[in-house]
């Protein structure tokens, strides 16, 4: 098969892979979905209606402003977002006089319409935010997560017994774990039942977010985690494309990640285990839809992106070459793997032009010292790992000695009203620094040149030569590469 072959065959199999995909569009609404607030109980308040967007977090995608008691209001949702899990955000005053309070509740919006009784207040409580009769979705959640916590309670109390138990050749350990192991297999088998009940129903895709599976007693605790990790994807349907519309798999896998950051004791072992988990989770992943293939895929990189991983980045590449991988964040691995080839210890950094927060100019290569070392620190003054990191920096680059060996240049990349606010509150804080800010972010020329996708990042770099010395990712780090 020559080249040009090869080319129309790997698009047609991405073409014929789209299409199968497309199950998930299928099960999407064709129509647009209404809902029907009727407010009570406060004297005014802004409405928001927030959707799930594919990181994980809500983004607002509605907005009433101003909506009076006793008024009522009807935000159409738009079929590109259902079925979905949303939240509906009140910020009420009591009185005209107060200032906004707000106050979420967490809805799924599938193909009905609804109408819903609310008072901001108590909008978590069921006598004071009603659906009308005959809603589906919201109603037979309510029922599960009741049913699922009656459950669970004593099996959870059980689990973690057996877990940190020591004796393991006693006959009560024994005799727990045939008590525990009758539980759960009662507990699992009402779980599928309930699915079958509520399987045409959105929220009957969270379900399996409950499923318990097996584990080996056998062994320390460490081996029982381990047989934890082994089988925490039995329950899991894999091949439901829905499941990236609820934010249960954001946090099931967040669980899951957490096993093994339990055995993680330095940041070695952790850049050693995570991507193994990672490889592990994508694998299977890999083996059901691929939106969620994609999704797990997404997963790992903003964990490992966010926490500087680069062996974890590099478990990622293969991925980048398969047509059946519908990751959104493609362009974003290649360039950090890019970054990770070229911006090395013993690279030249790349210049710097930047105006500075006192309206100054900076150029980097024409900063000559006399501090021996330049540290250049990437980062968002709403990132709070970001400002714990620089409150530690700063506090050790107080000593003399060290303030005399190097120049801190702090870079920011907020672009929002209020990213930019707390950045000129917080830079009064560093004296002493220079700060400058990257208009457009992680989108912007620098950070580009850097390869800066996540913050914080740090690049030490000798003043002279403007030779990069060490990428450090926590202070111990940059502390051992000074000399």
């Amino acid at each position: 098969m020559n080249i040009h072959k090869k080319k129309i065959t790997k698009t047609l199999i991405l073409i014929f892979i789209l299409w199968t995909a497309s199950g998930f569009q299928l099960r999407a609404q064709t129509r647009d979905v209404g809902i029907t607030i009727h407010l009570r109980g406060v004297f005014e308040s802004k409405i928001s209606l927030l959707s799930l967007s594919s990181s994980g977090t809500f983004k607002p995608i509605k907005e009433v402003q101003g909506i009076k008691n006793g008024e009522t209001i009807k935000l159409s949702v738009s079929g590109e977002y259902l079925p979905g899990e949303f939240v509906l955000r009140f910020d009420y005053k009591e009185k005209e006089s107060d200032s906004p309070y707000p106050s979420e509740k967490y809805i799924f919006i599938n193909d009905q319409d609804l109408e819903l009784r609310a008072n901001p207040k108590y909008c978590n409580n069921d006598d004071s935010a009603r659906f009308q009769e005959g809603e589906r979705e919201n109603e037979a959640f309510v029922q599960f997560s009741n049913e699922n916590g009656r459950q669970k309670e004593k099996l959870g109390l059980l689990q973690n017994f057996l877990m940190n138990y020591e004796d393991t050749g006693s006959k009560f350990y024994q005799q727990g774990i045939k008590e525990y192991e009758h539980r759960r297999q009662i507990f699992n088998n009402w779980l599928k039942t309930r699915f079958e009940q509520d399987k045409v129903l959105f929220v009957s895709s969270l379900y399996d977010f409950q499923y318990l599976p097996e584990i080996s007693w056998r062994g320390t605790e460490t081996d029982r985690v381990r047989s934890l990790i082994d089988h925490y994807f039995d329950g899991l349907d894999f091949n439901n494309p829905v499941l990236i519309r609820t934010s249960g798999l954001n946090k099931w896998m967040d669980t899951y990640v957490n096993l093994f950051g339990q055995q993680c004791t330095t940041t070695a072992l952790r850049d050693s285990l995570l991507p193994i988990a990672g490889k592990k989770a994508i694998e299977r992943a890999r083996q059901g839809n691929p939106l969620v293939y994609g999704w797990m895929v997404d997963y790992f990189y903003r964990g490992f992106e966010a926490n500087n991983i680069q062996s974890g980045m590099k478990i990622l590449e293969p991925y980048l070459e398969d047509p059946t991988c519908l990751t959104s964040k493609r362009k974003e691995i290649a360039r950090r793997l890019k970054g990770m080839e070229t911006l090395v210890v013993g690279s030249i950094a790349p210049d710097i032009i930047l105006k500075d927060s006192e309206g100054g100019e900076f150029e980097l290569d024409q900063t000559p010292g006399p501090e021996n070392y330049i540290l250049l620190f990437f980062w968002s003054a709403v990132c709070s790992h970001c400002v714990e990191t620089a409150n530690m920096l700063y506090s050790w680059h107080q000593q003399t000695e060290i303030r005399q060996k190097i120049m801190v240049v702090t870079i920011s990349l907020d672009e929002t009203a209020t990213e930019l606010s707390a950045w000129e509150k917080k830079i009064p804080d560093l004296k002493g620094w220079k700060h400058l800010r990257a208009a457009g972010g992680v989108n912007s020329k620098v950070a580009g040149d850097y390869f800066v996708l996540a913050t914080p990042i740090m690049v030490l770099i000798d003043t002279k030569t403007k030779v990069i010395l060490a990428l450090p990712i926590t202070l111990a780090e940059l502390m051992a590469a000074i000399k």
